[in-house]
């Protein structure tokens, strides 16, 4: 449980030094924003995470942001995590690796809330979220960056807004600082609707943070949380979405590289009752199992994509390290790049080249694949979906993709139940105009079937009910 009370500096407790150094060295910076805050508000874990507690913050600082009149920016509370970075250099919490790498996780959780008329003190639900956040990095051991998104599934503040995930991104005013521990930067979390984690996931979260900051409502050039919002960006300016998100998708490409979906797909090379057939992934057939191989490296790919179908005990996290500016993808990509284990078709799981196959999606995950062909493998990258209801994968693959088993002479091979799929850039685009009528958003009338007889390929989006009842 955690308490709140002013502090003055570091505060002593315990067997803890006065001013542990990496924890005065984030009060340095906070001071330097907030030299008429001395004391602030904080937020204090009563049992330390070192000592057994549940919270991996050891505390919260909050501070009355006056904002900027001359940016238009408004006043606002400003939250500052204590606990991600190595505040004490005694192995308490953090290995200690020396001072020229990244102190603990190297970031620290900042946030900024819009100060509600009268209110004369900020509200803490925000530290609980900066502490869930927390214990999903101490957890996962997975790190955030700048242009991260992070689906919550839920009001950040459990009431009815439509303020329901989070981007991350850089602090506009706090700046990163060296300590005895290392260094550390500061990343701020901002709310945003169902609709802007949808185009964030679908382009990046770099670009609509841009896209926001240029949108006072949404926040503004720092990036003001407003839990009252009731509009999307793309409500206030609906052009956005086809101007800039689509556009950007276009050019620039999708960092969403898998989805959990409802999906099967059925081999056509081999009659049914061939006992040696694999159409174990067909509906309604009994499912095959994944190596643990091949599930760990699904699984690192999902997690950089989006989880439609429930919410996760832990947030699906999508990392957007590699579409940073100091280090742009190359257009040749590597199924390989995503997972700390190479693609390597396990000893005992034959690898099989497939002559004919049919995939078959529920509308949701139907209606990604323009996104999947434009966003990704026309960008030479590749594209998972993993069914939710067994251990089904269909992963699309580029010419350009490295470490795929699937190849140009044999582009449908299957690995115990994950098919890949390699596509030319021309079949891709003779794909993408066949498959137009689902860039709609709108509802289509169900069953839809394609078919591509010369590439001995079939496609059907069907209902919900099909996967749901796979028996009837």
């Amino acid at each position: 449980m955690d308490e709140v009370r002013p502090t003055s500096g570091a505060p002593a407790h315990g067997l803890v030094p006065l001013f542990p150094p990496g924890l005065q060295a984030i009060y340095g910076e906070c001071r330097r924003l907030y030299p008429e805050q001395a004391n602030p508000l904080q937020v204090t874990a009563i049992v330390k995470y070192w000592l057994g507690g549940p919270d991996p913050l050891d505390y919260i600082s909050m501070y009355r942001s006056m904002g900027c009149p001359a940016q238009d920016i408004e006043e606002h509370w400003h939250y500052v995590s204590f606990g991600l970075s190595d505040l004490y250099g005694d192995n308490r919490v953090h290995e200690f690796t020396g001072a020229d790498g990244p102190s603990g996780f190297g970031f620290e959780l900042t946030f900024r809330l819009k100060r509600e008329v009268g209110e004369t003190a900020p509200p803490t639900w925000p530290a609980e979220l900066m502490q869930g956040l927390a214990r999903y990095v101490f957890q996962s051991e997975n790190t955030f960056c700048s242009g991260d998104h992070v689906s919550w599934h839920s009001p950040l503040d459990n009431s009815e807004s439509r303020i329901q995930h989070m981007l991350l991104t850089e602090d506009p005013q706090m700046q990163p600082i060296q300590t005895p521990f290392g260094t550390l930067s500061f990343l701020q979390i901002v709310g945003v609707c169902t609709e802007e984690l949808q185009a964030a996931q679908q382009w990046n979260g770099q670009g609509i943070l841009e896209l926001m900051r240029g949108v006072k409502i949404a926040g503004g050039p720092w990036l003001i949380t407003d839990m009252r919002r009731g509009e999307t960006i793309f409500d206030i300016d609906p052009h956005l979405q086809q101007e800039r998100v689509d556009q950007g998708i276009e050019t620039e490409g999708s960092n969403l590289s898998g989805v959990s979906a409802k999906c099967v797909w059925d081999d056509l090379s081999r009659p049914p009752e061939d006992e040696e057939d694999s159409r174990s992934i067909c509906i309604g057939s009994q499912q095959r199992r994944l190596s643990d191989k091949d599930t760990e490296q699904i699984r690192e790919t999902l997690r950089k994509g989006l989880e439609f179908n429930s919410k996760a005990a832990l947030p699906p996290i999508n990392s957007q390290r590699q579409q940073s500016h100091e280090r742009p993808q190359s257009r040749k990509d590597s199924l390989e790049s995503e997972s700390s284990a190479a693609i390597v078709p396990h000893e005992l799981v034959r690898t099989r080249q497939l002559e004919s196959v049919h995939l078959k999606f529920n509308q949701e995950s139907g209606t990604l694949l323009p996104l999947c062909l434009r966003g990704r493998l026309l960008h030479g990258r590749h594209f998972t979906y993993k069914s939710i209801n067994g251990d089904t994968a269909i992963t699309f693959v580029s010419t350009g993709v490295e470490g795929a088993f699937a190849t140009e002479e044999h582009p449908y091979a299957a690995h115990g139940p994950w098919l890949q799929i390699l596509l030319t850039e021309e079949f891709v685009e003779q794909m993408l105009g066949d498959l137009q009528e689902l860039n709609t958003r709108e509802e289509t009338k169900l069953p839809k079937e394609y078919s591509w007889p010369e590439k001995k390929l079939k496609i059907s989006v069907l209902p919900d009910s099909v996967f749901d009842n796979p028996l009837q």
